[in-house]
């Protein structure tokens, strides 16, 4: 968290849910897994978020059920605490102080008052060599308890917890080579307790590499995941006998299975959770905020839903509600079929824009093949696919933008390209036919300005007047008449964008925003170091209720609320501090 003055940066969610692999209850009515410096607890049949357990300022690392009462659990961080927790009701129990980042953590039942854990090396200089340790946790009666008694158990050890299993016996091992990511098949042992009598069998059936392996409780049966998005059921001293559960999605990163084993879990790499009914049937799925390879589309908030709009999984715009933290569902934008093989061009949804009322989202997709055309398609939607525009620009489209004007009497899109062009799109409703097919899109005006290329464009909030950037030429239009009413110059630099919400968060600082009053010259707030890296979006979104706030400084957050997003897909808010006590409180009770 950061603090300027009444104002406060705080994480509102978004963050990944695959990052570490999560646990099932003993009794599998709640899966709990590590997110950004939380973690969450989720009910395995509604699918909702129970409990966010926060108290870290770091990382979470690693979640792990006390052996010794199961409705407790542990949770480490790289904040250098370990925290135990009640689950079921949310409360933190207790704080062990252990000094150092702790990168994962293990227990084992025979010793109910000692945990291993994963930390840098203590007594070298380099930041990539570590140790497992045994903690010994002192018996105190106070919530904050300094845990200093470490005994180093293994040295050069991986940081990533799949590296360290423990067995029945005691002893922690390290996983050996045949679990490493590189092999294509799965290596069972047999007789391992017997140093040289140990055989094994090689179960092949994966194509690409194996991410994850996890043995049932009763130990007949192992699961295997991986690229394929396929979940591997093998029965053990029956290798040609195996069951399937195939398209889930996305590769799979992780396999659990419950205490119990009546659920399954498998951890994705589109930040989903699927749980599994003993591999026969999906039951429910946990999807947090998609992790593109780019936000292309920027951030957008739907004017009907109240929720975060940006790309998603590949061809698709996910929404996203803000207040639960949680993907209310994806928009099939490109509807192909998206093929994982390296290499293969496919289209990709580029530019969005919704207009004031949330009736229409405007979208372009786009794909560029080797040795061909660049192929583009402007799609219109009302709920539904409205109207379909092959090749709308001979170029990249680089910006587009509805009138937002209420009292409007036509409904206007533009979009501006590398073409030179600038296209103004109305919406016409059809000629009198037999087959009334409803109104659909047509061009109204193409528009250019001395050869130069158009970066981006906005409507006055009247609508009254359109401004389109030519590089460092700014040219206003009248949208009646398509008139040039005037143009506007700043040498030497090219205008880069043009917001109506008063923001700038530069590119090349990091963690850098500025927020202006659009009639002021000087920023209302400024901050630096808002996060680690570098804002890469960010998006005003209203505010359902209005935030009663006293101190000036604060006032630019009464009407809305500004969310902005880290290279790591958190996502972030600023608050004030009477804001955040209230949430709180409410979240408390």
């Amino acid at each position: 968290m950061v603090e300027h003055g009444d104002i406060r940066v705080v994480h509102r969610g978004g963050s990944k849910i695959n990052f570490r692999e999560p646990v099932i209850t003993h009794d599998s009515r709640y899966l709990l897994c590590a997110s950004g410096e939380c973690v969450k607890v989720f009910s395995t049949s509604t699918e909702e978020c129970i409990h966010d357990l926060r108290g870290h300022t770091g990382l979470v690392t690693g979640v792990l059920l006390k052996p010794s009462n199961h409705l407790q659990v542990y949770s480490c961080s790289a904040d250098g605490t370990v925290r135990l927790w009640d689950y079921t009701d949310g409360i933190l129990i207790k704080t062990y102080v252990i000094g150092y980042p702790v990168y994962s953590i293990c227990a084992s039942a025979t010793h109910e008052k000692v945990i291993f854990i994963v930390t840098p090396t203590l007594s070298d200089k380099r930041s990539d060599l570590f140790q497992l340790v045994a903690v010994d946790l002192p018996q105190s009666g106070d919530q904050l308890v300094e845990a200093r008694e470490l005994s180093a158990v293994l040295s050069d050890v991986s940081s990533n917890p799949a590296a360290i299993v423990f067995g029945r016996g005691v002893f922690p091992q390290r996983r050996q080579q045949e679990g490493r990511q590189e092999h294509i098949h799965v290596r069972r042992l047999r007789n391992f307790n017997h140093k040289k009598e140990y055989t094994y069998s090689t179960l092949h059936w994966h194509h690409s590499a194996v991410s994850s392996l996890c043995f049932t409780p009763e130990g007949t049966n192992l699961l295997s995941g991986g690229m394929e998005s396929v979940l591997v059921q093998w029965r053990y001293n029956q290798e040609a006998e195996r069951d399937f559960l195939p398209r889930l999605g996305s590769a799979i990163t992780h396999v659990t299975v419950s205490p119990d084993g009546a659920l399954f879990c498998t951890s994705h790499s589109d930040n989903k959770i699927t749980i599994i009914q003993s591999c026969v049937k999906v039951s429910a799925v946990i999807q947090g905020l998609v992790k593109g390879e780019s936000v292309r589309t920027d951030l957008m908030v739907d004017p009907r839903s109240k929720s975060l709009v940006l790309n998603g999984k590949p061809g698709h715009l996910q929404f996203y509600s803000l207040q639960r933290d949680k993907l209310l569902y994806n928009l099939d934008i490109v509807q192909q079929e998206y093929i994982h093989e390296s290499g293969l061009e496919q289209f990709e949804v580029v530019e969005a824009s919704f207009d004031a009322s949330g009736s229409w989202l405007a979208t372009v997709e786009e794909r560029k093949q080797r040795d061909a055309e660049l192929e583009l398609n402007l799609k219109l939607w009302a709920f539904v696919l409205n109207t379909t525009i092959s090749a709308p620009h001979e170029a990249r489209i680089t910006a587009m933008c509805f009138c937002h004007a209420s009292d409007s009497q036509t409904t206007m899109l533009v979009s501006t390209s590398k073409d030179g062009h600038f296209k103004a799109w109305q919406l016409a409703a059809p000629a009198h036919t037999e087959a009334d097919d409803g109104p659909s899109w047509s061009c109204d005006f193409v528009g250019a300005y001395h050869g130069l290329v158009p970066e981006c464009c906005c409507f006055s909030a009247d609508g009254s007047l359109l401004a389109v950037s030519f590089q460092e030429v700014v040219t206003v239009w009248s949208p009646a008449s398509w008139e040039l009413l005037t143009t506007l110059s700043q040498p030497p630099k090219a205008v880069r964008s043009e917001h109506k919400h008063a923001l700038k968060y530069p590119t090349h600082s990091p963690g850098l925003v500025f927020v202006f009053k659009p009639s002021e010259p000087r920023p209302v707030f400024s901050q630096k170091a808002v996060c680690s890296g570098k804002v890469t979006r960010a998006v005003f979104a209203p505010r359902e209720e209005l935030l009663e706030s006293c101190e000036e400084s604060s006032q630019w957050l009464n009407h809305s609320q500004l969310y902005f997003l880290t290279p790591y897909m958190d996502l972030m808010t600023f608050t004030t501090k009477a804001e955040e006590d209230r949430l709180m409180a409410s979240s408390k009770q």
